[in-house]
């Protein structure tokens, strides 16, 4: 207790443009929104937190949203404390925004996995707050893994085909990718690069694949080619082995007529 009552009375002698507040679901009034736009100053909003847990009790906390004024120059303490209870019913104790990452990951419990996670979806902001800014500048790496996915998702190879996705599709996007063109740009290239020369690979592959499929056919070819010519001389040989064969028996018929031919004039000559 006496830590807490030295920060609350650190905070009400600082002067800051900056302070944070808490804001109860039960409390609040209905229009809290419209009250906001009616002070004429840029705030944001965390997601209501409506499943925070009590470690002491185990019981859900009121549901409540942090939120945070961005002033144009410093207030005190009992200047933003009295502009939130007089108009919002907020509690009193308010505090100057020592980080706005720090304040970003509260609002989502970004770095407390143990605690419920809220969506930045949820957050909200109003008076010319920029958001999209905040949002970049505290969440820098989910933002660059999400355009990084998008880019492999669909395949993007030119810095012009991204921008015109991200404005089309995600502008907050947009913004992180104006603000570092040269790793996109870089990043693009190699991504280029290596879909080139797996295109070349693939396109070698094929040609070599072609060209072993023709070597193949040609072989495949020869091969039946010269089986083709050995059954055609096979055949020539059988053919000429019977000619021969026929040849040599009408030779022997014809010895042996000669023979009896001869042998008939031997007997006529006898007589």
């Amino acid at each position: 207790m006496r830590i807490k009552k030295e920060v609350v009375n650190l905070a009400k002698n600082i002067r800051s443009n900056k302070w944070t507040f808490l804001l109860y679901q039960e409390s609040a009034p209905e229009n809290y929104l419209e009250i906001l736009e009616e002070m004429h100053v840029p705030f944001v909003l965390s997601p209501w937190h409506d499943k925070d847990v009590n470690k002491e009790t185990g019981e859900f906390k009121k549901a409540h949203r942090h939120g945070a004024l961005y002033f144009d120059s410093l207030k005190s303490y009992t200047q933003v404390s009295d502009l939130l209870t007089n108009n919002l019913n907020t509690p009193a104790h308010v505090e100057p925004v020592m980080s706005p990452k720090g304040m970003y990951d509260y609002f989502t419990h970004a770095q407390n996995p143990e605690k419920t996670l809220y969506d930045i979806n949820d957050i909200e902001s109003g008076c010319g707050f920029e958001l999209d800014k905040f949002l970049i500048s505290n969440n820098n790496d989910e933002f660059l893994s999400m355009v990084i996915d998008i880019i492999e998702e669909y395949n993007f190879t030119e810095f012009g085909s991204l921008v015109n996705y991200a404005r089309e599709n995600e502008p907050i996007l947009l913004k992180l990718i104006v603000q570092k063109p040269f790793f996109f740009v870089k990043l693009l290239d190699s991504l280029r690069y290596n879909k080139n020369k797996q295109d070349y690979m693939i396109k070698q592959i094929k040609e070599d694949e072609a060209y072993y499929r023709k070597q193949y056919r040609e072989n495949k070819e020869q091969q039946k080619k010269k089986e083709d010519d050995l059954l055609y001389l096979k055949q020539d040989y059988i053919r000429e082995k019977k000619r021969l064969k026929e040849k040599n028996e009408e030779y022997r018929r014809n010895q042996n007529s000669h023979r009896e031919n001869n042998h008939l004039k031997d007997k006529e000559m006898d007589r």
